[in-house]
């Protein structure tokens, strides 16, 4: 006797209607692999940006006083890998984010740059769940640490000058608690109205002082707008939004003829310029709140650092750039009895 097997779920369906079935299940499970198999490639393969037309802009002049200075103060690490920071980086190459603050020196006041972590950054980070969650750090000396190490007197300090207003930029707040905060009107109602992006830097400059400053229709270096601190070209500031409403550039002349742009978080690492990368696709979704604007300052820049390799980018969170910055002097020896 032969004996046939039939799949009771197929027994009554016609072969069209297995044969569309077996279809739909196959397109399923195309999606279910190549979406997210897209995603990935979108996200962190390489994919320079255009070269920019080069830049028509001369080298503004600067005339920095004689005794200026910066020095930078690497103030913790928060762990990641290359592919994290910037298109094309890999996975397999560890590249820790610096968290830092620079001193400018100036016989008009001296500026901080950025407050980088603070003695607080533990209790900061807590508030914001996310953040605290998929971050992991390591804080060293704060900047206040740092410079009281030194015997360095607050009373010089001018103001802490925001490159933007997120937490590892405003953690060391507090430390300073003399000490205004210079920012700019859009960054100050981002901080008041961001929500939970911005709930540890909200903790972080709570009871601060800010005072806001604006721009002058002055062209420097292709942004249309600047603000000049002190008038002498040595420390000039243009707006550049897209990371944050009021993110800013800092440009920075020394008497040596050094300058300097501080970028924030433009880039994250200086690969962003150099190889015209930026940060991966799904990170700007998270971070950045403007791209097309803030890839308009990025072009900029590249142009810059094109025409004028002499001008030192440095990215906020770029540990190798900011390794080549001036360190703080020593201590001075302690007074024997």
């Amino acid at each position: 006797m032969n004996t046939k097997v039939v799949d009771i779920k197929d027994a009554g369906e016609p072969p069209p209607a297995r044969r569309g079935r077996a279809k739909l299940l196959i397109v399923v499970a195309v999606l279910a692999v190549g979406v997210p198999l897209g995603l990935l490639l979108r996200t962190f393969t390489a994919h320079p940006l255009p070269a920019p037309p080069p830049t028509t802009e001369p080298l503004p002049p600067a005339d920095p006083p004689p005794g200026m200075a910066i020095y930078g103060m690497e103030t913790g690490v928060v762990y990641r890998r290359a592919g994290f920071t910037y298109r094309g980086g890999s996975w397999f190459e560890h590249r820790d984010s610096a968290v830092t603050a620079v001193l400018v020196k100036h016989p008009r006041g001296d500026l901080l740059i950025d407050s980088g972590f603070g003695r607080h950054i533990d209790e900061q980070i807590k508030l914001d769940r996310m953040l605290s969650m998929t971050t992991s750090y390591k804080r060293f000396a704060s900047a206040a640490e740092q410079l009281d190490a030194i015997g360095y007197s607050r009373n010089s300090l001018r103001a802490i000058l925001l490159t933007h207003s997120l937490w590892a930029q405003v953690s060391g707040v507090p430390d300073f608690p003399s000490t205004p905060v210079w920012i700019t009107s859009e960054e100050h109602r981002f901080i008041d109205k961001a929500g939970v992006r911005a709930s540890a830097a909200r903790s972080a400059t709570e009871g601060a002082t800010f005072e806001e400053y604006g721009f002058d229709d002055n062209p420097y270096f292709g942004f249309p707008r600047s603000r000049d601190v002190y008038g002498d070209g040595s420390i000039v500031i243009v707006p550049c939004s897209g990371h944050t409403p009021g993110s800013v550039i800092i440009f920075v002349a020394v008497p040596s003829g050094q300058r300097y742009a501080f970028v924030g978080d433009l880039v994250w690492r200086i690969e962003g310029i150099t190889l015209r990368e930026e940060k991966p696709w799904l990170m700007r979704k998270q971070v950045d709140m403007d791209e097309d604007t803030l890839r308009i300052a990025l072009l900029q820049m590249i142009a810059i650092h094109e025409r004028y390799p002499e001008v030192t980018i440095v990215p906020s969170h770029d540990q190798r750039v900011f390794a080549e910055l001036p360190h703080l002097p020593a201590a001075p020896p302690q007074a024997s009895n």
